[in-house]
């Protein structure tokens, strides 16, 4: 039995989830918590630094009071001593502290990163095909990176800061309570102030990380399609669209900067006026014997302790908050539900005849309008079927089924008598190969490209599959043969060549079920016909799946399935199908006027 789906519900509280701060502060603490030998080595660190940071002023304010103000000189060199040992010491300790902090920050981003990008591969097709990629590239480069910077600078200060505070409160406490409570009356209106400016600072960072990711999702869709975009001379109306999108960036981030911006100006005056008070006050009690110049000294330092903490944070906040907003995109991902489970028991094929069965299957994208209705068909091994139709008339998602990057809602499919979901994914795609209209290399050499078919293949293997699909003489007219480095996407070489090689790592693959979606479309005809010599080597004996537009390549299929709005309409041969006269019939005519006319 099938383990049961994440509801919609579910992903709903899943995503409010992702937004509550302290919810994502704790889901950080689990990707910290197996660096806490080195986080607590940090804090031990941490609470020396404070301590010292403490210790020194306090000093201070003894040797005013015993030697300046009293004008001793006896044991003054070694007052000198201690305070020289206290700074180099604190030194130090805040060196290692950042030191051991940078190494627990870098390998927790590490482990974020690690996990969102396998997430990725554990994600259905379906949450591809709604988002643009570079957005999702934002996620995992300009959100984790915000992350980062927040490990790094913050979260130490954080503990610092605790710390600090708390000993400086204390000692002020000691040493003059009535100056104390005068420190304090500017926590209400830091409080205040902070509310206010926190409020709005950050929703205004989640909304600047979101249009960064949106305005780097157009980025990479321009720039790959850069030639489509100068064919049609639609640089003008992509520049405009870049304009707006760059106008909503500059505004979101406009406000974010400006209201946290508020912060450092706000603790600057409250400072001042802190300082101002002490000095006031504490002259007052000077004046009248009831506390030394040297307290009065000691509190001034202390009082900076007490605010230069809160003052950190504040100029630190706005990082906080674009680290929040980043964390909350990434942990969106990863609550995103993974392809579905492998059925319960599912089973691994060693070898696949290639018998496959569509039995009364339906299917919807969007559960609104169904792409597949009422679809039967049986395919026998080593048969090869085509698919042809109008545009929208179901056929690669008959194909999208057959390689379960989705089920159907109705029916069944069956792979040599077993139903598709009692298949592992991995092993049913395994079995499967595919030689598709736009061709994707991966930037490597020619080699490792065609061995993606198969990784474990020897370089003897790749060589007869090159040469069987008919690659082989233009790789080795390159500089480096096999070895020559292709970029990104196989720029460099032919559209044609590309195909080549598709169908060279198809070979590789050696699977039971081959699926060539418009293969042979927009290549010469002399490219044309090296790739059907290439694909009819390849198709022998295996199952085949061909879609293509052009009626004229399908002719020697063993069958055709004719679709139009999701159903079978026609199936039968080439020739059979012409004599019913039919709606292949017409398709077929209406191909041959429009190359009339071409």
């Amino acid at each position: 039995m099938l383990r049961p789906r994440h509801s919609t519900l579910a992903t709903m509280g899943q995503k409010r989830k992702a937004r509550d701060s302290i919810g994502t502060l704790k889901r950080l603490w689990s990707f910290v918590s197996p660096q806490k030998g080195w986080l607590l080595a940090a804090i031990i660190i941490v609470i020396i630094s404070s301590g010292l940071s403490l210790l020194g002023p306090y000093v201070v304010g003894k040797a005013i009071d015993r030697y300046i103000v009293e004008r001793r000189t006896d044991g003054f060199w070694m007052v000198l001593a201690l305070l020289l040992f206290i700074y180099v010491a604190l030194s130090a300790s805040t060196f290692l502290q950042n030191y051991w902090m940078i190494g627990v920050a870098q390998k927790t981003v590490y482990a974020i990163r690690k996990q969102l990008f396998r997430h990725f591969h554990e994600l259905p097709i379906s949450f591809f095909d709604k988002r643009q990629q570079g957005e999702l590239m934002s996620r995992i480069t300009n959100d984790i990176d915000n992350m980062s910077q927040t490990f790094n600078s913050t979260a130490i200060q954080v503990i610092s800061s605790a710390l600090t505070l708390a000993g400086a409160i204390g000692v002020m406490v000691w040493l003059s309570p009535l100056l104390t409570l005068v420190t304090l009356l500017i926590v209400p209106m830091m409080y205040a102030g902070m509310k206010w400016i926190t409020n709005r600072t950050q929703k205004r960072f989640r909304e600047q990380q979101r249009c960064l990711g949106e305005m780097n999702g157009f980025i990479e869709e321009v720039i790959s399609g850069q030639k489509v975009v100068k064919m049609f001379s639609q640089e003008r109306r992509m520049i405009n669209d870049f304009l707006q999108k760059n106008e909503q960036l500059k505004r979101a981030g406009f406000w974010a900067q400006t209201y946290s911006g508020f912060i450092p100006k706000l603790m600057n005056f409250l400072n001042n006026l802190s300082f101002a008070l002490i000095a006031g006050v504490g002259g007052v009690l000077a004046l009248k014997g009831i506390i030394s110049i040297g307290v009065i000294v000691v509190f001034v330092e202390y009082a900076r302790q007490f605010t230069r903490p809160l003052n950190d944070l504040a100029n630190q906040w706005n990082t906080l908050l674009s680290a929040l907003a980043g964390a909350e995109r990434v942990f969106e991902i990863l609550d995103t539900p993974k392809e579905e489970w492998d059925e319960t028991g599912a089973i691994s094929l060693g070898h696949l005849q290639g018998k496959v069965e569509f039995d009364h299957v339906v299917f919807s994208y969007d559960q609104k309008r169904d792409a597949l209705r009422d679809v039967s068909f049986s395919v026998s091994p080593g048969e090869t079927v085509a698919l042809v139709g109008p545009t929208g008339a179901g056929k690669t998602t008959v194909l999208q089924l057959l390689t379960r990057f989705y089920d159907p809602d109705r029916g069944h499919i069956f792979i040599d008598g077993h139903d598709g979901r009692s298949i592992k994914r991995a092993n049913l795609r395994a079995h499967m190969a595919f030689v598709l209209q736009d061709t994707f290399l991966f930037e490597g050499t020619i080699r490792d490209n065609i061995r993606y078919g198969r990784l474990e293949a020897s370089d003897e293997e790749v060589e007869q599959a090159a040469k069987w699909a008919n690659a082989h003489s233009f790789i080795t007219k390159l500089p480096n043969g096999y070895d020559t480095v292709l970029k990104q996407d196989g720029s460099g070489i032919s559209q044609g060549q590309r195909q080549l090689l598709a169908i060279a790592r198809a070979m590789v693959a050696n699977p039971s079920i081959l699926i060539l979606d418009e293969a042979t479309s927009n290549i010469d005809t002399v490219t044309e016909m090296k790739i059907q010599e290439a694909l009819e080597r390849l198709m022998k004996g295996r199952t085949c799946f061909v879609i293509a537009h052009r009626l004229n390549t399908v002719q020697h299929a063993d069958r055709i399935l004719v679709l139009n709005e999701g159903k079978i309409v026609e199936q039968g041969t080439h020739e059979s199908l012409l004599k019913a006269k039919g709606f292949y019939y017409e398709l077929y005519h209406s191909h041959l006027q429009k190359e009339e006319v071409s």
